[in-house]
This record gives C-alpha cells, structure tokens and sequence, in this order.
C-alpha cells in the first residue's frame, strides 16, 4: 500500500531515549517558525496543557525578575539620594575595613612635614613602642609624669597630601597618603627642627594625665633610642611598661594642654588626623581644637560623627584620656 510522504523540513529530530519528536509550528507565511517537543505518549491536548504550564510558570518568573528589578533600582536611587544628601550636608560615608594602618594600634598624630608620632596605649603598647617601632633614626618622647605614654617620632614614616584625589570626597576634607619616604637628606630625627620637637612634646603630654590634671601646661624630654632601656643598674627588670632613661635629656617646658582634629581621606579610608592646633589648621580646611573640659570624650566623639560621617571608634582613638571641649573651625559645621 502507497503510504503518504512526510515533509520533512516540518520535523525537527526524533529522540527514541526520550520518546519525543521535535517539530516546527507555521509561521505567518505557512512556513517552519518556533520548535516543540511533541511526547510520543502524550495526546496532542495533554502536549498543549503542558506548554500552558510552562508558559505560564515562566510569566510568572518573569514577574518576580521585574519586581526584583523594581526593588533594586529603589534601593540604588535610595542609596544615591543618601549619598547626595550626606555630601551636601558634608558628611562622609562610613567604610568597612578588614585591615587597619600599622599605627592604629597605637595613640597616633600627624606632625608638621606630615611625620607621625606614635605612643603606647597602655603598658603592653608601651614595650611594643619601643621595641618594634623605635628605630635608632627616630626620637624617643615622654611627658615628664609616670605612667605617660611611650612615645616614638619617626624620621620617615608618615602622611603626604595626595596630589590625585577622588572627586567623590566633600569639599573641605583632605585627601591624604600613608608615606615611608619623608626626612630625606636627614640621617636621624634629631636633625629635625625645635618647633617640630615642641610638638611632639607637646602631643606626648595631651596622651598623658596632664590632661585631666587641671593645668594649663606641662613638661615632657625626648632623648636618642639608644638611651632608652629596660634594665636597671642592678641588672633587675622593669615592670611592663617601664624603661630606664640614661643621659642627658632634652627637656621641653610649659607646653599647652591642646589638640585639634582635621577630617580627611587616608588611602581612601574616612578617619580623623590629630595633632597640634598649628599644623592640623594647616593641613586641614575641616577641623576642630580640643581642649580640657567637662564633656566626656565618648560624647565628643559621639557628636562629632553624628557631624562628619567619620566613625566614633577611630574619634575615641584621637582623643585625649579625659574629659574635653570643641572649639569648632569647620569640623561639625562646614
């Protein structure tokens, strides 16, 4: 018997494994157009109900991918409205770190020429100071009270402006880059000049009880590193901590109970710069002096974040040990 011929070009492969065929649906002009997968079990009602199926679960995919979307682009012009408004109003955006700057360890300023003055913490930090971050080129400074802070001036390490900055960061806050190539043509620190010694000195006693004591000015030395040990003559150790100053010290009289902050930009990194008044007015357009007072620094530091967008952690850090007050130049109100 003369079977009917197929047309070919209708068929798209057969799959036995499977048991489907594969076909092609007409187009506008009766020709080959879209490709099913026809079940050879399956009824021609029962390959349409489950074409409805798929169409309709991919609707509905469709649907929750625009609501997404929807949500996304929400979210981004909220973030961007944020972002705009905490610019305008001067504030910085907090950034998570999963690493910090050596020095954050530490109690740590900015000096004239951009050179860092690092001191302990507490007795630990104290013989971490001196024993890893006291080099024989470098100064070593102590107020004259015990238990002050251990204090290191390096001859190189320290912050520059950066001559790059992003254009992201709010007018008013400096842009600045960690260093390790400052005093050069000098040998040591010494060779540094006495208004920079004055203000590591000057700093040394803002960390240390000087600042609660009530007093206007106090008293602090700097000697080489070699003078600086931790035995006695007797061969005894010293507490943690402590170390035994040997030689003539060069001593630094009625230094001011006074610091300031300036906000920057530090690697990319939002944080605040401490130091003397006269170089941190210097360097930075926001800032603000601290002196004694009777606000606690946690509020300080509280209100001044609230201000700036700069985290309150790294604000404790840059402030003295005791109750202050801020004389505002462009930090709080820009």
């Amino acid at each position: 018997m003369e079977g009917k011929r197929v047309d070919l070009r209708w068929m798209d492969g057969v799959n036995p494994a499977s048991r489907t065929i594969g076909a092609y649906l007409p187009d506008e002009d009766v020709e080959p157009g879209a490709s099913i997968t026809l079940e050879v079990a399956s009824t021609v009602h029962q390959s349409a109900q489950r074409y409805f199926e798929e169409a309709h679960s991919q609707k509905n995919k469709a649907k929750g991918a625009q609501a997404a979307l929807a949500g996304n682009e929400q979210a981004r012009e909220k973030a961007e409205k944020r972002a705009a408004k905490e610019e305008a109003a001067g504030r910085l955006r907090g950034r998570q770190r999963s690493k910090r700057f050596w020095f954050e360890k530490h109690r740590w300023a900015m000096l004239s020429g951009g050179h860092l003055l690092i001191g302990g913490k507490d007795a630990k930090g104290n013989d971490t100071v001196v024993r890893k971050h006291l080099s024989p080129n470098d100064l070593y400074f102590h107020a004259d009270l015990h238990g002050a802070p251990s204090c290191s001036l390096k001859l190189k390490d320290g912050l520059a402006q950066n001559q790059n900055p992003s254009e992201n960061i709010p007018a008013g806050v400096s842009s600045m880059q960690v260093v390790q190539n400052l005093g050069e043509g000098l040998e040591d620190a010494r060779e540094f000049s006495e208004s920079l010694h004055s203000e590591a000195a000057q700093v040394a006693v803002c960390w240390s009880r000087a600042w609660g004591s009530g007093g206007a000015a106090a008293t602090a030395f700097h000697v080489r590193p070699s003078q600086v040990s931790k035995t006695t003559e007797t061969g005894e150790s010293l507490a943690r901590g402590s170390f035994v100053v040997r030689g003539q010290r060069n001593w630094h009289r009625d230094l001011p109970l006074e610091l300031a902050i300036g906000m920057a930009v530090v690697n990319g990194v939002p944080m605040p710069v401490s130091g003397t008044p006269a170089t941190i007015s210097e360097n930075f357009e926001r800032w603000a002096k601290v002196l004694p007072g009777r606000e606690k620094k946690e509020s300080v530091a509280n209100r001044v974040s609230k201000a700036t967008g700069l985290a309150q952690d790294d604000l404790l850090s840059c402030l003295p040990p005791g109750n202050c007050s801020i004389e505002d130049h462009g930090l709080i109100q820009p």
